[in-house]
């Protein structure tokens, strides 16, 4: 898995240095210059910062066009539940929402590097014919979680309302409604994961109240009820299969 993951940014690595070298011809990546006095003076072209600045962005991009997003809400959200303050800690949050994204977008992966990342490694397509077949499968991904609606909205914000199937949707359009269907679906789950545990808070509220231990916090006494009630449903397993379930069943 790790090393098709690899490849994978290896040719989303290889299709943007063509670009980046492509849209300035000339410039050459270390300018060496004389100061006139015997010294010299190095200066870095903008192609290397644009090269540096698309790398620092990449991760990012390609989170987004996976399921990672709604699963790291949801876990934060379920953490705020619980009322745990940093338990599980963000690291941990963080590895858990990389590993089940991972298990999540595996079958995506696996078309991306059987039709596109072995044909260009084989040197027998292009690499705007292989960037063309990776999007693919992404984009049919995005396609079956963003809502219709939210694909209307961003039509009809940039003027393109004459979109005759989603399938036809740019990738400026289909992957901001991907994101926004994405943060509407997690704070969904999250608001039905929040409900039990927000029952648990009132009723210690109101038996406190009703005993006139109004200086004590209800949070100390409701957060072992939390974990025993969580503990006792096999929440870990529950939440991990719902998130999952989430995107197989659409």
């Amino acid at each position: 898995m790790k090393e098709k993951c690899l490849r994978f940014a290896v040719l989303l690595t290889a299709a943007v240095l063509p670009r980046l070298v492509d849209a300035a011809p000339g410039l050459d990546a270390l300018t060496v210059t004389s100061n006139g006095q015997g010294g010299q003076s190095y200066a870095v072209s903008i192609q290397v910062l644009a090269l540096m600045t698309a790398l620092t962005l990449l991760p990012a991009f390609l989170l987004s066009m996976t399921s990672f997003t709604r699963i790291m809400i949801v876990l934060a959200i379920l953490r705020q539940a619980l009322g745990t303050a940093q338990t599980p800690s963000n690291q941990i949050l963080l590895g858990m929402s990389l590993l089940l994204t991972l298990f999540i977008m595996l079958p995506v992966f696996e078309q991306v590097n059987e039709t596109a990342l072995k044909p260009y490694l084989k040197e027998e397509l292009a690499v705007p014919a292989a960037l063309e077949k990776a999007a693919a499968p992404f984009r049919q991904f995005m396609l079956k979680q963003t809502r219709e609606a939210d694909l209307e909205l961003f039509a009809r914000i940039s003027g393109k309302q004459e979109i005759a199937s989603p399938e036809q949707t740019p990738f400026s359009l289909l992957l901001p409604a991907f994101v926004t269907s994405e943060l509407k679906t997690a704070f969904q789950i999250g608001f039905l994961l929040f409900l039990p545990f927000l029952i648990i808070d009132l009723v210690v509220a109101s038996i406190l109240m009703s005993m006139g231990m109004m200086m004590l916090s209800p949070m100390i006494i409701s957060l072992p009820f939390k974990l025993m009630l969580f503990v006792l449903v096999d929440g870990w397993a529950l939440v991990m299969e719902t998130l999952t379930a989430s995107f197989y069943v659409n």
